[in-house]
């Protein structure tokens, strides 16, 4: 089988592997679609820590099932349509002990710490597939980076009373913004690309700042009646605004960072005790899957918008070439394998 291999930074290739053998507890899975997301970037440019090369990228799954292993149960069986849920947990260290599988210190994370789907074939323990009939696979394709936004909302307990900042507008920005309108808070969508912006109106974002056009702290302070909101989400992972969600959150409010910002961030410390602010990492997901596959059933999200661009396998390494030389202009890629 073929596969794509980001060999090492900025390097890619197609590879040509044995196919793989499902064991009991195992299904064999043939991709279909694979989106494309801002880790695989940040592998691409030799920037994730956790990341040994060569790497199989694709954790944002879309597969038809092939073959089942001898404890399959029924009701998945070949020629079903599945997401795949990409992590795996050890059971044993303290986040685990905890029930927060998602933050396992030896989480491994499909296309991360272990080969991931973009090869003409892979495996996944059975208890690790979601199928959902009603759903197509571009669908399918983005349960996972949805969820990831869906998980930060959890992690920041956005309630219906809340004003939730969300800076980045991303699939997984655009997966918190759909989790706050469902849980009643009012969304604020940041970003600098009107494109980006446009598409959170359309996931629910009832405001919008341009951060290149606007000023953001004297706009957040006029949409908020002068409090800022009472919860602000980083989803993009840089310095300027690491500082700003610290910055502009009110006082005793809630700061989830879901970015990893790739140089060190410099801090006003003296605002985390004067706000007295709750401040909270999110990494991956937990037990969200569902309620992504229940907003996808409604047609609440603007699922094609969403999609810059889809790649034949041959083109996936070309295409993290030109999403790295001009980041703005994607929004998600997908690959898709069947071409």
């Amino acid at each position: 089988m073929r596969a794509l291999a980001i060999t090492a930074p900025g390097e890619t290739a197609i590879e040509v592997l044995a196919d793989p053998t499902p064991a009991g507890d195992e299904v064999l899975l043939r991709p279909r679609l694979i989106g494309l997301c801002g880790t695989d970037l940040s592998t691409f440019r030799g920037k994730n820590p956790l990341v040994q090369y060569p790497r199989i990228p694709g954790h944002e799954i879309a597969a038809t099932i092939v073959a089942t292993g001898a404890n399959t149960p029924a009701h998945l069986k070949a020629g079903d349509d599945v997401t795949v849920y990409p992590y795996n947990h050890c059971g044993r260290c303290a986040s685990c002990l905890r029930g927060r599988t998602n933050a396992c210190k030896f989480n491994e994370t499909m296309g991360v710490q272990r080969d991931g789907a973009m090869a003409g074939y892979f495996v996944a323990a059975w208890q690790k597939l979601y199928a959902a009939e009603e759903l197509s696979l571009t669908e399918l394709s983005l349960v996972e980076p949805l969820a990831v936004g869906f998980h930060a909302a959890e992690r920041g307990r956005v309630a219906a009373r809340d004003v939730v900042a969300v800076i980045g507008c991303g699939t997984v920005g655009l997966g918190v913004i759909a989790s706050t309108v469902m849980r009643g808070a009012t969304a604020i969508a940041i970003d600098i690309g009107e494109e980006k912006l446009a598409l959170a109106r359309r996931a629910g974002a009832q405001h919008t700042i341009h951060s290149k056009e606007q000023h953001v702290h004297e706009t957040m302070l006029d949409l908020t009646q002068g409090h800022g909101p009472d919860v602000v989400v980083e989803a993009v992972g840089s310095t300027a605004t690491y500082q700003m969600a610290i910055e502009e959150v009110a006082h005793t409010g809630r700061v989830v960072y879901i970015g990893w910002a790739k140089e060190p961030v410099r801090y006003e410390t003296k605002l985390f005790v004067h706000k007295e602010i709750d401040i909270l990492g999110s990494r991956n997901s937990l037990g969200e899957f569902p309620a992504v596959i229940d907003l996808l059933r409604q047609h609440k999200f603007p699922v094609e918008a969403t999609i810059s661009a889809r790649v034949p396998l041959a083109d996936a390494g070309a295409a993290l070439r030109r999403w790295s030389e001009a980041p703005q202009s994607y929004a998600k890629i997908l690959v898709d394998m069947d071409e």
